[in-house]
């Protein structure tokens, strides 16, 4: 496991660190720990207890917010590396997607399609691939039915690394298309979409348990993705001028979004450059079963965030098994655009009583997740 090393702590909960006052440096790999049992370690795929690891230590910056206006966003996501547990190696210019401001929807959309490989697969990509240059590793695996893969795929291709995607039989001719044209290896498999999971971590730990040639790229378990999707939340708290919005819409299928909007507003909180963390809701189509109090990222939901609700869905405040089916948010104090100021999402401090949000207009389709918040009428 390796020796434990800075402050202790206890499971479950969070462990940021200063760079500026610290004297750990980013010089070598940020090991990872386990939030539930303690244990610590230089790199795994998960804990020998079932849980997923965290990283041991997430920097957080000190002072207050930069100036929106002097703000350099040049290095798109990587601009916001006083929050980044790994060093920048991998890009391709992901990040820093425009906030569109849609009033008859009395809302405004992060345009995450913008991306190299066209989804926000991107920002977990190009942070879980640098954590593999950071440790020399020379292939990747991962499993995937679509964007995950495709955007594993291209920034292994980036970072010179080979790669193998593990999808299910059925999968889509246009997914494996984009899995290919990158370089990468995509393995079928047959059964279930847990089967394909359950391949790809044999082929990554071997049969034995004691690894093999590949390092498993995970979106669902590897704490470098979610530090990825985490600047979802940096980015629209700068362009909102370090305000949260009232409410945050993500599509929610394994959750990796949404766990990592969740992650970045509670360090900008953390950080002191928002006031409060907002209302989060995860979008899914009909169809889609709801998650299992035992699916995988549920679990990840339960151990990285203690105060998850049962539906997988991290909340301080709701600890409802069920939770509501209306998304409601607070009206804010201010929502000029870009600028506003945040709220939790139910009556806070200062605010008026909470309102439904109206529904907008039918539209043929959804082009990407939105940072939605009410508006106040003039």
């Amino acid at each position: 496991m390796g020796d434990k090393f800075g402050p202790q702590r206890s499971p479950g909960t969070d462990s940021y660190w200063h760079p500026a006052t610290d004297p750990l440096t980013m010089s070598d790999p940020t090991r990872l720990s386990c939030p539930d049992c303690g244990a610590e370690y230089a790199d795994r795929w998960r804990c020998e207890c079932g849980h997923p690891l965290e990283f041991a230590r997430r920097p957080l910056p000190e002072g207050p917010a930069p100036d929106p206006a002097t703000f350099d966003a040049r290095e798109g996501l990587w601009a916001f590396t006083e929050f980044l547990p790994v060093e920048q190696r991998v890009s391709l210019g992901e990040g820093m997607t425009p906030l569109q401001s849609a009033p008859d929807w009395d809302a405004e959309f992060k345009l995450e399609y913008v991306f190299p490989t066209g989804s926000f697969k991107d920002r977990g990509a190009t942070t879980t691939l640098s954590r593999a240059v950071e440790l020399g590793v020379e292939k990747v695996v991962e499993d995937s039915s679509g964007n995950a893969g495709a955007a594993i795929a291209t920034y292994a291709a980036r970072a010179g690394v080979d790669a193998e995607i593990y999808v299910p039989a059925s999968v889509k001719d246009s997914k494996l298309r984009a899995i290919e044209a990158a370089g990468a290896t995509p393995v079928r498999i047959e059964g279930s979409r847990q089967d394909v999971t359950d391949a790809c971590v044999d082929a990554a730990v071997g049969a034995d348990g004691e690894g093999t040639d590949a390092w498993y790229a995970s979106h669902a378990w590897n704490p470098a993705f979610f530090a990825g999707t985490a600047t979802f939340a940096y980015e629209t708290a700068l362009q909102r001028d370090w305000a949260a919005p009232d409410a945050v819409v993500t599509p929610l299928g394994h959750g990796t979004l949404f766990l990592g909007a969740y992650r970045g507003f509670r360090a900008l909180e953390a950080a002191g450059w928002i006031d409060e963390i907002p209302r989060l809701y995860g979008a899914r189509p009909p169809a889609t079963p709801p998650s299992s109090p035992n699916s995988t990222a549920t679990q990840a939901a339960r151990t990285r965030w203690p105060t998850a609700s049962r539906s997988g869905i991290p909340s301080r405040r709701t600890r409802s098994s069920t939770p509501s089916t209306r998304p409601t948010a607070t009206r804010s104090r201010s929502m000029r655009w870009p600028s506003g100021t945040n709220s939790t999402g139910s009556t806070a401090r200062g605010s008026t009583p909470s309102r439904r949000v109206r529904s907008p207009p039918r539209r043929s389709r959804s082009c990407a997740p939105a940072a939605r918040s009410t508006r106040r009428r003039t």
